[in-house]
């Protein structure tokens, strides 16, 4: 690539930077050139200008287009500051072995959808890194298909992992858009089990893929008579300006037209006499439909339908009419919420001998895979772990035998780590709004006296009139079109009339044109809503005093109140119920309301505009607890307005408590930590996958201690011997819960217990997170064998499977076998003195007890090691590794030397008084968990760099 080739390339280095500063229309479209062609640049694999030059989104990359660019350093820098280097990861793929065959040749040799998909979501406000990471993404999947044009039939199955409310629809979007463009011909798209939320996704295809042209189907958008039957023109759809327009009919392009078998109010219906509507023309009819010559030349069909019995009992029985075509069909499905209705949840004990039975939806799936030879089916879903304990072996089910793919979080999500302090080392006393996401956006309702409701209520008003004063000042007000409340407490539908009568009295007693009303709402905005948005609005206009909010809050009441009632009750289970509600955020220009409601809301169901949360409910199941986290999404605008109120130990029955926002951050731990293994296992090694979708799943059942897979496939086919981790914790959760096995725990630790003999040392950690504040901790250390260490935690018990075993013959071998660990520097952290409770165990020196609690529903606990515990303690191995040897005050330990960190835990919760568990000083060993964190040095593999092993174990049967 030559300086010449590059655009713009007339211009001189200081003429470009002069440009480049300048803020008018014509540099802006300069800065908008750049930063696309930088950015593809970026994100392109193994360019052919660079083909073994450094890896994509790089810093390295970037210097290296600047060097083939021959620039100097002071335009470099001026480029960088306008276009920084993406910062976004890779999607994460587990795949198996697959033949490539959409290079980027192909793809560009017939693209048509794709383009036309990525011109509507730049115009939608996506940046370049945004859209080339979709870019990315969606290739993944689209290259693990089958190729449409080969002659050998092949299906492949895979699922795509995104995060709860984050934009997954934009992802199977961009998948479809390539699909098409590559000769897929038949696209299945299953969107939900409710009428709203297929029509919803309808018209999200229908506006930014399938477009106006092939909407319209030759009518005459200006002839009323022409446009009987076709939806979204002239009826109350407001947006048909904004529908994707491709300049024409795509056939008369070049391209090819989409023929729609659904439309916004109608699901698929069956076809009778017009079945021809799925029937393909072929050019030549002497060679198959999967030929160039015809595949290229013959409409696609779409069919969004719903996951109900009787549509797909129809498309399945039009489909058999069209029979001699199915084998030559290339076809997509894409499986939204696919762990919702589509996985066989039918109890195994009941089957008859040798016959699997299958749910409703489960069923016809199998129907549509079995009709379709050329079928690829691709899930989507933010809950992963349903459908990868589906049974590998039932080669008629969904299981994602082909690939699995994580999404990466997307720019401008607020998800776990803005309503949670997960990776924060700032201690609680240190923390401000401006650090802190939990004091930013969370309020724990703890008191059964005041329930916080009617604050919860005070600062939905509060930020609607934030909105609203933004957007008088020129902040686009489209993320403000819907200003929502979501409030949720119980599953019951009495409960919810109860709860929405008692808002609605509130509502109209809370006097918001009142004195007393202004005095309380302006109490609230200095007390949160000033301080909040002074640390985190940014460029966002903030109002000075509450006296310039003030008119904003009477227009945010008369928005609220509209119709005579700010709440709607949602908690239906049918299409008719939710025609009634009027609640279709795409179709209605405003809504400000108040919703109340139970399970319909915890899946599928997005509350546009969603600002103030009001949760209290709770449940024991994972999956569901993460899916009622909708105050997760994307908050434009409006990021430092929202708040969570969320139950803080809330009583379940009489003698136990649950914290709603500890469960939520557990779950999300879970959540993080998993993907983290995924990303960590996914890099090839001697270019061949290191993990395979199918051994994902005994992963998954190691991961996630004591969540047992369904008895159809409690028998894996392959099982997981070995887990390394060099330079990585290892930190088990699943604990003992009965004194008897914690006694005989603790008995087997007695060889290194006098580690609690030693002097307290103080250990300074760096700061690696940009704070001045330099922190210690209180540990006791002491230096023990390989051996040693290896006795121990080889004699150990688990609650349930040992789920520690593969990581334990992973210790086994750094003996020598598998690389050689000289000791181990055992750390035993202290609590504050202030803070302390100290007790002997089995006669040893006091060591200052700490509190852990269990996660919800589970036996495991959510996290052992103290946060910045274990960063220090990894950074030492680290630098240990970097170094040679590493000195660190007292503390030198070499290459060969890990760190463990050892604490005495009791499971009790923050109020519990620990020395109540330690009369005169001493615990019964039956009350403490030895509980540890093993940090191999960083050396600790071999040249293999392989990290995962299995062996072959008997498949279901």
């Amino acid at each position: 690539m030559a300086a010449e080739d590059a655009p713009d390339a007339d211009l001189t280095e200081e003429t470009f930077a002069e440009r480049l500063s300048r803020t008018d229309a014509s540099a802006q479209a300069l800065k908008s050139l750049w930063s696309r062609t930088l950015t593809a640049w970026d994100f392109t694999e193994a360019p052919e200008w660079a083909p073994h030059g450094p890896g994509p989104r790089t810093a390295e990359r970037r210097s290296a287009v600047y060097d083939l660019l021959q620039i100097s350093a002071q335009l470099r820098a001026v480029l960088s500051a306008a276009v920084p280097v993406p910062t976004m990861p890779p999607a994460t793929v587990i795949t198996q072995e697959f033949t490539p065959w959409y290079t980027p040749e192909t793809a560009a040799a017939r693209e048509f959808y794709w383009p036309a998909y990525e011109r509507k979501l730049r115009a939608k406000g996506w940046s370049d890194e945004a859209v080339a990471s979709l870019d990315e993404a969606s290739r993944a999947v689209v290259e693990r298909l089958a190729d449409p044009e080969q002659a050998e039939t092949r299906q492949s199955k895979g699922l795509v992992v995104g995060y709860v409310q984050s934009g997954k629809t934009a992802n199977f979007t961009g998948v479809t858009a390539k699909a098409m463009d590559a000769g897929y011909r038949l696209v299945i798209v299953l969107a939900g089990t409710l009428n709203l939320l297929r029509a919803q996704t309808q018209r999200r295809l229908d506006m930014e893929l399938i477009g106006q042209e092939n909407i319209l189907r030759g009518a005459n958008p200006e002839d009323p008579d022409s446009l009987v039957g076709i939806d979204y023109v002239g009826d109350d759809d407001n947006d048909w300006q904004d529908f994707i327009c491709h300049g024409g009919r795509p056939s008369t392009l070049g391209a090819f037209d989409i023929e729609r078998l659904t439309t916004r109010d109608n699901d698929y219906k069956s076809l009778a006499q017009g079945i021809s509507a799925l029937e393909y023309d072929k050019r030549e009819p002497s060679k198959p439909l999967y030929d160039p010559v015809n595949l290229h030349h013959t409409a696609a069909r779409m069919v969004v339908v719903k996951k109900n019995k009787s549509v797909l009992t129809s498309l399945v029985k039009d489909l058999k009419q069209i029979h001699a075509l199915l084998g030559e069909l290339p076809v997509l499905i894409i499986d939204d919420e696919s762990d919702q209705a589509s996985v066989n949840t039918s109890n195994p004990k009941k089957w008859e001998q040798g016959r699997t039975e299958r749910t409703a939806i489960n069923g016809l799936l199998s129907q549509l895979l079995a009709l379709l030879p050329r079928a690829q089916y691709v899930g989507y879903t933010a809950t992963p772990f349903a459908n990868v304990f589906i049974d590998p072996d039932d080669a008629e089910d969904i299981f994602p035998s082909d690939f699995l793919i994580s999404l990466p979080r997307p720019a401008g999500y607020m998800g776990v780590h803005d309503f949670h302090d997960l990776d924060s080392v700032t201690p609680s006393s240190q923390r401000t709004f401006a650090n802190s996401q939990e004091l930013a956006h969370v309020r724990g309702i703890e008191q059964p006296v005041d329930d916080r409701l009617l604050e919860a209520m005070d600062a939905f008003v509060l930020a609607g009139a934030i909105k609203l004063f933004r957007a008088d000042r020129g902040v686009p007000d489209g993320p403000f079109r819907h200003h929502t409340m979501l409030v949720h407490e119980s599953v019951k539908i009495d409960d919810h009339a109860d709860l929405a009568l008692r808002i609605n009295t509130m509502w109209h007693q809370a006097g918001y044109t009142s004195t007393a009303g202004h005095e309380r709402l302006e109490a609230l905005w200095a007390a949160d809503f000033a301080p909040v948005s002074g640390a985190r609005a940014g460029d966002l206009p903030v109002p000075d005093s509450y006296a310039q909010l003030r008119p904003h809050v009477s227009r945010a009441r008369q928005l609220i109140s509209s119709g005579g009632n700010p709440v709607i009750i949602v908690n239906g289970n049918s299409d008719k119920y939710f025609e009634q509600l009027d609640l279709d955020f795409d179709r209605t220009p405003h809504i400000w309301k108040i919703l109340v409601g139970g399970t319909k809301l915890s899946r599928g169901f997005t509350i546009e505009g969603l600002t103030t949360t009001y949760y209290r409910r709770t449940t024991q199941q994972a999956d569901t607890l993460m899916q009622m986290g909708r105050w997760f999404g994307f908050r434009p605008g409006y990021r430092d307005l929202v708040r969570l109120y969320i139950g803080r130990k809330e009583a379940v029955t009489k003698t136990r408590t649950v914290d709603l926002y500890e469960a939520f951050e557990a779950i999300c731990q879970d959540e993080e930590a998993f993907r983290r293994q995924l990303a960590q296992y996914a890099a090839m090694v001697d270019g061949r996958p290191q993990l395979t979708p199918e051994q994902v799943l005994p992963l998954v059942s190691q991961h996630l201690a004591l969540v047992r897979p369904a008895a159809r496939n409690k028998m894996y086919n392959a099982e997981l011997v070995e887990i390394r981790s060099p330079g990585t914790p290892i930190e088990p959760a699943a604990y003992p819960d009965d004194a008897a096995t914690l006694r005989r725990n603790t008995e087997r630790w007695r060889p290194v217990l006098h580690v609690f003999d030693s002097a307290s040392k103080l250990i300074t950690m760096e700061p690696d997170d940009g704070s001045p504040l330099v922190r210690t901790f209180e540990a006791k250390t002491a230096l023990i064998t390989h051996p040693l260490l290896l006795s121990v935690l080889s004699q150990l018990e688990w609650n349930g499977s040992n789920h520690f075993t593969p990581h334990l013959n992973y210790l086994a071998q750094l003996d020598g076998r598998l690389a050689k660990v000289d000791d181990w520097l055992l750390v035993a952290p202290q609590t504050t003195r202030a803070r302390r409770v100290e007790a002997s165990i089995l006669g040893s020196a006091p060591c200052s007890l700490v509190r852990r609690n269990r996660q919800l529903g589970k036996q495991s606990f959510g996290r052992i090691s103290g946060l910045e515990h274990r960063k220090w303690a990894q950074n030492l191995v680290a630098k240990a590794a970097g170094a040679g040897t590493w000195d660190a005050g007292e503390l030198s330990i070499g290459p060969h030397t890990g760190a463990i960190l050892l604490y005495s835990v009791v499971e009790a919760d923050k109020d519990t008084d620990l020395s109540a568990a330690a009369p005169g000083g001493r615990i019964d060993p039956g009350q403490v968990i030895l509980a540890f964190t093993v940090i191999p040095p960083v050396a600790a593999n071999d040249t293999s760099r392989r990290l995962l092993r299995y062996s072959a174990s008997r498949s279901a049967s």
